[in-house]
């Protein structure tokens, strides 16, 4: 499978690239939390790379045209059925595309990847609020928190937690609209909310939506994708309410990647991006019920 998605990008002129795992920068996501070490005689935690994006980022704004690389990646606190601390990413960057034309892509490959174990057909696509609508009962817009949670709680979900708007959205779409996902055929969820855009542009148009798109097959998220923002005051200005969000939730402050925000400033070009988790698509080809049986080493026994 590794030698056919190098194949497939190959095919396209697309340039296998490498990056650093070791940064001194960390995401500010408050959904991952970044693995940190520290260098003998050097100041300050190193990071491992929890996703290559800032740094192929940089490679963009350098000029390199489209790139794409498979390598190691490492978040805190992701083990369990379906997460693994350390696992393997395929991730891309096409110039001169937008979110619509890299899902066709992202669809090419993964069918690519799963024959001929697996013919697919042809993915659905659904907007985030409709798939909410579909298989939780309720508008991601237009719902009340307690409307949330009470959908929650119809499907068997409790939680005593205090949540903030996006965590309730969260809640439903991990635990129940997202296993019902990609049953059979792939699905895209497209046009989340702009407060989830992370990286993504937004889009024209009321409500807010951001020009995002995450793939399900089986049940299980396989990749997240972005039309890239380029605006380095607005992509600060998004880091920085990730950190007031970290400090409401009592998280690590990490430091921000000035590097890559001094790339975009410099210029990164109109491009689309995505990340892919190559070992659950393994774990799919195999017909295996949990991700530990898609790798030679798992945590539990690295």
């Amino acid at each position: 499978m590794l030698g056919n998605a190098r194949a497939f990008f190959a095919h396209r002129d697309v340039l296998e690239v490498e990056t650093p795992i070791l940064s001194a920068a960390a995401v500010s996501d408050p959904q991952i939390e970044s693995l940190a070490t520290q260098i003998a005689g050097m100041p300050g935690r190193r990071y491992l790379c929890p996703s290559p994006e800032y740094a192929m980022k940089r490679l963009l704004a350098a000029g390199s045209g489209d790139i794409y690389q498979i390598c190691k990646v490492f978040r805190d606190a992701e083990r369990g059925r379906w997460h693994n601390p350390e696992f393997t990413m395929i991730e891309w960057y096409r110039v001169g595309l937008d979110d619509t034309a890299l899902m066709n892509e992202v669809e090419s490959l993964v069918a690519t990847l799963l024959a001929p174990a697996r013919t697919l057909g042809a993915a659905e696509r659904l907007s985030y609020s409709d798939a909410l609508r579909r298989h939780a009962g309720v508008d991601a817009f237009d719902s009340s928190d307690e409307q949330l949670l009470e959908a929650a709680r119809r499907h068997g979900v409790h939680c005593d937690a205090q949540l903030d708007r996006d965590a309730k959205l969260d809640l439903l779409m991990g635990l129940i609209v997202g296993p019902r996902l990609g049953r059979g055929n792939p699905c895209f969820v497209c046009d989340y909310p702009a407060s989830q855009a992370a990286l993504a542009r937004l889009k024209p148009g009321l409500p807010r939506v951001a020009a995002r798109f995450e793939l399900y097959l089986d049940g299980l998220e396989l990749a997240n994708g972005f039309h890239e923002l380029a605006q380095p005051e607005e992509q600060r200005a998004r880091f920085m309410q990730d950190l007031v969000l970290r400090a409401a939730r009592a998280q690590v402050q990490p430091p921000l990647d000035e590097n890559f925000l001094a790339a975009l400033k410099n210029g990164l070009p109109d491009c689309a991006g995505v990340a892919l988790g190559f070992d659950r698509l393994v774990a799919i080809a195999l017909g295996a019920d949990k991700l530990a049986d898609a790798m030679a080493f798992s945590i539990e026994n690295a």
